[in-house]
């Protein structure tokens, strides 16, 4: 017995993503639309594409029709949204394909000289090259996806782990709270330390990033980690290479232990001291 078109999409695939920018989602599903169009339309396969409520994790139709092709518009940027695809075959059965998650992106753009826009392949070669102010101007584009994959199937992130170098502690480090939480939502660790033992609290203390050391410390970021060079906090860090004051108070204020002491017996105070001296 021959196998009806829709008996074989009984295990559909879930929709493809195409184009996404700050405000739309391109979805696509052209294994499903392989099937003939012939007769009359009330004779073809249906397509409902579904996205899911946040609120009430329930699923409401956003396009029906015979097309195997949909753009979302309006969206908010730097959000993740959830679609899933039903096609109902003329007889009224029906099947649903897995979700897809996806993310629209920052409404900032970056352009490089000539309109070429930034893309994955040179997150990736920036990555590689551990250049930091590369991987930063290209995740703050809002061009490129933070989790697009090489040509191994490999992500950025996976990347730099590998190579002991850590994109959420890049982007503590250079201020970029959007980029931040991005990857906070895609799974990144305040937990995760880089090959001298210092966390993204250590990086974002020492670029002296206010907005973004508030925005982690109300996330549950600890502030007295130790280093595992030194044995730095990221207090210590501050009265000993910056000497900023106000993200010193900043992590006092978070409950910082103002007299901790690091591998040589010295505590922030100690520190402080001999940086002021020094630069006079």
């Amino acid at each position: 017995m021959a196998t009806s078109g829709f008996q074989r999409l009984s295990k559909l695939d879930p929709p493809v993503i195409g184009k996404v920018n700050h405000h739309s989602i391109e979805l696509y599903w052209d294994e499903a639309g392989k099937e003939p169009k012939t007769g009359p339309p009330e004779q073809w396969l249906r397509f409902s594409l579904e996205e899911e409520d946040p609120k009430t994790h329930t699923y409401g139709n956003i396009y029906i029709g015979y097309g195997t092709k949909h753009t979302v518009e309006g969206l908010e940027p730097s959000t993740s949204y959830k679609f899933r695809l039903k096609v109902t075959s003329p007889t009224g059965e029906y099947t649903y394909s897995p979700v897809v998650s996806v993310s629209t992106t920052s409404n900032t753009c970056v352009w490089r000289v000539g309109g070429e826009p930034l893309s994955g392949k040179q997150l990736h070669h920036a990555v590689n090259m551990d250049d930091e102010v590369e991987v930063t101007k290209v995740l703050q584009s809002g061009t490129v996806m933070v989790d697009v994959p090489d040509k191994l199937g490999f992500t950025p992130l996976m990347v730099a782990a590998q190579k002991g170098f850590f994109s959420l502690m890049l982007a503590c480090f250079a201020g970029h709270l959007d980029v931040i939480k991005y990857l906070r939502k895609c799974g990144a660790t305040w937990e995760t330390h880089d090959l001298g033992g210092c966390t993204a609290m250590h990086w974002a203390a020492d670029g002296g990033q206010m907005p973004v050391i508030s925005y982690m410390i109300n996330d549950g970021c600890k502030v007295d980690v130790k280093d595992s060079g030194s044995l730095w906090t990221p207090l210590m860090r501050v009265s000993a290479v910056t000497g900023d004051a106000d993200v010193a108070s900043l992590l006092i204020s978070a409950g910082a232990d103002v007299n901790v002491k690091d591998k040589d017996g010295k505590t922030p105070l100690m520190n402080i001291v001999n940086l002021l001296e020094g630069k006079k």
